[in-house]
């Protein structure tokens, strides 16, 4: 048995809100292992960051730690309240990477002068040591010409690249802990891979203890040896990773499971998890999951379930698990077995739809200084009445330009654009810009900054009720509103609230709600569910679904995400460097994968299941791989629907594998 280095025991966190108190943890409990990863999975709001942020005195001036112990070394720390106390954990014994790794870095400092400030901060060494031990930290977490970079700023680095940065921060102290928050979720599949596979070097190569904080199963499975799983602040679950993929016993943690695209069958909703998480200003009584659960006893109403031992590393908080549930418990596993064997629904042919949207050789080009580089490069595409097809690839690709300029946000530098017939990228009439814009409407991926910070819910989903007229009287305009926010999960009393109340996910439920309420024809999702829970990732999937059949929608998805594109689009697009590479109808595109790009994206892509991913090799897509000097590439229909771009001898090897 490994040694255990640290152990938080009974821990209860509040909150001091508006004059009322908040339990945002009610008791939880996790130990850590030399060398291991536990990883802690949950919705938005179920306390992981709070719980973990309370280990190094980060909860902001309302928040304590109300009892409880956390213990390392032999010393509790749960009392501290001091900064000068913290700074003695903080960053030499557990070290934090977060989510956004903007919001971690200071605009107005150099990359290396940030790392550098952190060496000598904890161990006064001298600044040209701390300098060359700041380069050599960029070189260990995969940063090329770590000497130029360590001159430059934030702005100039991509989001992966950002991310490394505050890894190389968060490990310049050598911790024995790193606590990653969510540090994958705003990455491409492919970076998102590279920088798993960092954190697991970087874990061997310091002898750390690791733990994830996440809502993508995907990623737990990849990296994870035990996992505890939080709702409602409180740990319901916990096992090996293979425990809980293989043989969850929670409810709650089945029903995550269940969420997850990868195990939906394509024509039928998702499983979601219906209503939302608890009140925790009041106290909760039974099991705080039992009015979501559907399959909930009488007692999950009455009493708090204790932890019920599966085997010696598993351990559930579930009534199901007592002696008295076993009837009830293998009744409910008989059904779940019947719900596995649903057959996929056959894929909708749209060879004689009209399309809706046509792209004819698209180009966007942007002025960098005196540089001009293009974003998008002669593309083409149809898009059919009720379909939805997904542009994917790494950012930086052209999806979203594609999708701006279809919105008439960017300009295009060539090609037409059409909508229903009419041209849109030129000059339109006031009248026809108006109708245009009711039709065609944007869910964007970043919620926070197309969001009006000093507007409440209310206002913001009705903007484009107030701007359309698209309500009779002040009631319906209510309504519409009431009823766009219960379709995408929201409680109604939320709409008197400003959007800095709201956790990530939900600010994103606002963003789509405000789209959906003017009942548009077209809809161009940009990344709308990369920062959402797994669960409400399956409502607003469900949503998206259910309004295409009964509204006739069509959507342009734009994503990175593949297991989310395969289980929502009927065709997908694949992007790199502003080209579409590969175009075909979903089941065919995952069938016969033939760009090695379209290969990379798909290795890439996380699988809820450890066995697959602990053995997954990273593959990394290399352009000078193409021969083409002098055979050139051209766009080109390998077999019916199935078009690549690729010159002649690349063709002919492709139509060779699809025999």
């Amino acid at each position: 048995m490994k040694e255990k280095i640290f152990e938080a025991k009974d821990v209860v966190v509040k909150f001091n809100l508006r004059g009322r108190t908040l339990t945002a943890i009610r008791g939880a409990s996790i130990d850590l292992y030399q060398g291991e990863t536990l990883a802690i999975v949950g919705e938005s709001g179920s306390g992981k960051s709070v719980f973990t942020k309370s280990f190094i005195g980060m909860l902001d001036k309302n928040g304590w730690v109300e009892s409880g112990s956390m213990i390392m070394d032999g010393v509790d720390f749960s009392g501290y309240k001091t900064e000068k106390e913290w700074l003695k954990v903080r960053g030499k014994k557990i070290a934090m990477v977060f989510q956004d790794p903007m919001t971690s870095l200071n605009p107005v400092k150099t990359i290396g002068e940030q790392i550098r400030e952190v060496i000598t901060y904890h161990f006064g060494t001298d600044k040209e040591t701390a300098k060359q031990q700041a380069i050599e930290l960029l070189r260990q977490v995969g940063i090329n010409d770590a000497e130029q970079r360590y001159k430059q700023y934030p702005h100039e680095f991509s989001g992966g690249m950002r991310q490394r940065v505050v890894i190389a921060t968060a490990i310049a102290c050598r911790p024995q802990i790193l606590i990653c928050d969510e540090p994958t979720t705003a990455l491409d599949v492919t970076v998102q891979a590279q920088i798993l596979q960092l954190i697991k070097k970087l874990q061997k190569e310091l002898n750390m203890s690791v733990i994830y904080i996440t809502h993508d199963l995907g990623v737990v499975a990849n990296v994870a040896d035990r996992v505890a799983v939080m709702y409602a602040g409180q740990i319901v679950e916990y096992g090996l990773a293979n425990e809980i993929f293989k043989d969850a016993r929670h409810p709650y943690t089945k029903a995550l499971l269940l969420s997850l695209p990868q195990l939906g069958v394509r024509g039928h909703d998702l499983h979601s998890i219906k209503g939302s998480p608890p009140n925790l200003y009041k106290e909760i009584k039974g099991d705080a999951f039992a009015p979501r659960n559907p399959d909930a006893m009488k007692i999950d109403y009455e009493y708090e379930p204790p932890f019920f031992k599966v085997t010696d590393t598993h351990y559930a908080k579930t009534w199901l698990l007592s002696d008295k549930a076993a009837a009830y418990s293998k009744e409910l596993a008989e059904a779940e077995a019947k719900r596995a064997e649903i057959e996929p629904a056959p894929p909708h042919d749209f060879s004689n739809a009209k399309p809706l949207v046509s792209v004819r050789n698209l180009t966007v080009n942007f002025k960098l200084g005196r540089r001009e580089f293009s974003a998008v490069r002669d593309v083409s595409f149809d898009i059919h009445e009720g379909e939805t097809f997904s542009l994917v690839g790494e950012s930086g690709s052209g999806k979203t330009t594609t999708g701006k300029a279809i919105m008439k946000i960017c300009h295009t530098s060539g090609g037409e654009i059409y909508f229903d017939g009419m041209q849109v990228n030129r000059k339109m009439k006031n009248h026809e810009l108006t109708e245009f814009r009711r039709n065609v409407q944007m869910i964007f991926q970043d919620p926070m900054a197309s969001l009006n910070e000093r507007a409440k819910v209310d206002y913001i989903i009705s903007e484009g009720l107030y701007n359309f007229h698209a309500y009779k009287n002040e009631k319906e305009r209510r309504q519409k509103v009431a009823d766009a926010m219960h379709s995408v999960g929201l409680l109604e009393e939320y709409a008197t609230r400003f959007p800095h109340e709201f956790s990530g996910g939900q600010r994103q439920r606002i963003g789509i709600a405000r789209s959906l309420v003017v009942e548009p024809k077209f809809i161009v999702a940009d990344e709308p569910i990369s920062a959402l829970d797994v669960s409400i990732r399956a409502q607003v999937i469900n949503l998206l679904n259910q309004l295409k059949k009964e509204k006739g929608f069509t959507y342009m998805f734009i994503a990175h995400d593949l297991s989310v594109v395969r289980f929502i689009s009927d065709r997908i697009a694949v992007m790199y460097k502003g080209r579409i590479v590969e175009l075909a109808e979903t089941e065919e595109l995952f069938r016969n994968p033939l760009h090695p790009y379209t290969n990379a994206l798909l290795q890439a892509a996380p699988v809820p299941d450890p066995d697959i991913e602990r053995d997954k090799e990273v593959l990394v897509y290399d352009p000078s791989m193409h021969q083409y000097e002098f055979d050139k590439p051209y766009w080109s229909e390998v077999r019916p629907g199935h078009f690549i771009w690729a010159n002649d001898p690349e063709l002919e090897e492709y139509r060779a594998r699809l025999q």
